[in-house]
């Protein structure tokens, strides 16, 4: 009768409806295209995109990627990370463990000795004793109405958030790893033009002043000069600083100490370019952390409601005790000594919370909607960005051709000004704006290179790249927790 018993409540239990509305990904009406998306960006098929490379496939730098890996391991928001998602799916496990009985095993051991000189006197055989008492209770919550199968639910969604948090903060740390070693590399580059410019500016200094103590000319070259020097002079150590600082900021971003970062291909040989274009819209749902987390954020928060819901419902639980109890410790385990008591099924129905158990499930309601504004604003927010990334990529390259040209004719005329002066065709006023003008765009294109290179970055980024890994110890099979 109690093994008929307990296969009827198995299968109640099984056959229980779970209250709460099902989870439905919510539509939202994503463009046909990116806006930004030029006739310069290449065309390949609609299934391949830019950002479903992964990060050693577009950062072709050895050195970068040392630097990379690295950080993967040592970085402390990682670890964090990594950390946040071991906690959500032991929650899962905990909250899961709640759809089975809990038993529990008792035990203990009396002595009594009692006065002979008492109110009630005893007999020498009975004065000393010892008495025992070994049970264990068993109680067992049936989740007819889903309650606990909806907190699984949720728990097990906040779990595969923690992942796509997990994915985020590495997407992040990649692309501003990336996104620092590019710019170190740009005031390696401007601090080279800056030394450069003050060795020529030196060799002019001594030429105009030869010219100077022979009476070829005036003072005010000499002075001319020395200006241009001691302003190329000064941009030298603020360079200098701004490379320390990045340098720093790459530190600690690898988990170490500021320091010294090493270097790999200058800023003119990193080949950095959009080779495969963005792909379809509706697949940057998938490959972004980002809109990944806010949706399974939006998944617990509809599994919430359920769960509040099933608290207006009976809750339905089973209790019973089986043990051994006896005055004799010797006759403690014989057949006289056991008892047991299985309590039937037992239901408590909420009768009057005062609005509590209905507040609550409006509470899960409106939590829900919050989820899922996120959740779309979040994609809303996505497409924003690639489009930005997009005509970025675009125009900034178009930016550093002019730049490129710019510098090339500034060069030319640089090199007739000096010419003419020293033929005496043309005031020193001429050398001393085409030379600073070189320079200033010399340092512009520079600039503008880098700039070009991190608009690749964020548009890397924006599609959702960067934090696909080729060996990630970190990831945790979602098989582990599955229903």
């Amino acid at each position: 009768m109690t093994a008929w018993l307990t296969f009827f409540l198995m299968a109640l239990v099984i056959s229980g409806c779970a209250v709460g509305p099902d989870y439905q990904r919510p539509a939202y009406p994503a463009p046909d295209n990116f806006r930004g998306q030029g006739p310069d960006i290449p065309t390949q098929p609609d299934e391949a995109s830019f950002g479903a490379l992964k990060w050693f496939e577009v950062f072709k730098d050895d050195r970068l990627q040392e630097l990379i890996k690295i950080a993967l391991k040592e970085n402390y928001d990682v670890q964090i990370a990594a950390q946040r998602v071991l906690q959500a799916r032991e929650q899962v496990v905990i909250q899961r463990s709640f759809l089975f009985p809990t038993v529990n095993a008792s035990g203990q051991l009396e002595t009594t000795r009692a006065s002979t000189r008492g109110f009630t006197p005893f007999t020498v055989t009975l004065r000393e004793r010892m008495a025992g008492i070994v049970f264990g209770d068993l109680s067992w919550e049936l989740d007819f109405f889903g309650r606990i199968r909806r907190a699984t639910e949720a728990a097990r969604a906040e779990f595969f958030a923690s992942e796509e948090n997990r994915n985020f903060v590495i997407q992040t740390l990649v692309t501003d790893l990336a996104r620092a070693y590019i710019e170190l590399r740009a005031l390696d580059q401007q601090l080279e033009i800056s030394n450069r410019t003050v060795k020529v500016r030196e060799e002019s200094l001594k030429l105009v002043k030869a010219r100077f103590d022979y009476g070829w000319d005036s003072l005010t070259p000499v002075l001319m000069t020395e200006n241009l020097l001691y302003g190329a002079r000064a941009v030298v150590p603020d360079l200098k600083r701004a490379i320390e600082q990045k340098e720093n900021l790459i530190s600690i971003l690898l988990g170490r100490n500021p320091g010294p970062v090493p270097r790999g291909k200058s800023l003119l040989e990193q080949d950095l370019t959009v080779t495969i274009p963005p792909g379809l819209t509706s697949s940057l749902l998938e490959r972004r952390p980002d809109i990944r987390f806010a949706e399974q954020t939006l998944v617990a928060a509809n599994a919430r409601i359920g769960e509040a819901k099933a608290l207006l419902f009976p809750n339905i639980r089973i209790t019973g005790a089986s043990g051994w109890e006896s005055a004799a410790l010797k006759s403690l385990f014989t057949g006289p000594a056991n008892f047991w008591d299985i309590v039937s099924p037992g239901i408590t129905q909420p009768i009057f919370q005062a609005g509590r158990l209905r507040a609550g499930v409006r509470a899960a309601e409106a939590v829900k909607q919050e989820a899922l504004l996120t959740y779309k604003k979040s994609i809303q927010q996505a497409f924003r960005e690639v489009s930005d990334s997009l005509v970025g990529v675009r125009m900034l390259k178009e930016v550093r051709l002019e730049s490129g040209k710019q510098v090339k004719a500034l060069s030319q005329q640089t090199d007739l000004a000096y010419q003419r002066y020293y033929g005496g065709m043309t005031p020193y006023l001429e050398v001393l704006d085409s030379d600073r003008q070189l320079f200033e765009s010399e340092l512009k294109l520079t600039q503008d290179r880098a700039n070009e290179f991190l608009a690749v970055i964020a548009l890397y980024r924006a599609l959702g790249g960067g934090w696909q890994t080729q060996d990630d110890p970190g990831t945790l099979p979602r098989q582990n927790i599955s229903k």
